[in-house]
């Protein structure tokens, strides 16, 4: 990883000791799902925090990707049709995925495998693909990337 900061239209999150980068284009239901990994991680008595929601600035630290969230903006949440919430929230963390969130319609029935999300100059990160207003967004992610931090979605 090589650069400096850059600030995107994304939201962040961290469960456990993943950080989560989700991404997709304005109206896709970043925040929304980010939400529902947050509360789903509440009721399982899971440490979650949001780190940022609309922007988030991201920069390489020692060969991880950091996020961090602009003050002004810090512990706000969209949560569309109901307004801005403030949520439990950390100022900085690593990221480990990114979720490409998008309208199932749009989405290929199986994407390619090993899919990564780029920042030009910034880093890396591995991405899924999630269809926006799915039941259970935190279990489909602990599925396909168990060993990023994330509590098991079923027992062992």
């Amino acid at each position: 990883m090589t650069g400096g900061q850059v600030n995107i239209h994304a939201t962040a999150i961290v469960v456990g000791t993943a950080g989560l980068l989700f991404i997709g284009p304005s109206g896709a239901g970043k925040s929304a799902t980010a939400f529902t990994c947050l509360a789903a991680a509440w009721r399982a008595g899971i440490s979650a925090m949001l780190l940022a929601d609309d922007r988030v600035l991201l920069s390489p630290k020692g060969g991880c990707l950091m996020g961090r969230c602009p003050d002004a903006i810090a512990g706000l949440i969209e949560i569309r049709g109901s307004g801005i919430a403030r949520v439990p929230h950390v100022p900085s963390a690593p990221l480990h995925l990114a979720v490409r969130v998008g309208p199932v319609e749009r989405m290929e029935r199986l994407p390619p495998e090993a899919e990564r999300f780029s920042i030009d100059g910034v880093g890396t990160l591995p991405q899924l693909r999630l269809a926006a207003h799915v039941a259970d967004p935190l279990a489909i992610i602990g599925v396909f990337f168990p060993d990023i931090g994330l509590p098991p979605p079923f027992p062992c």
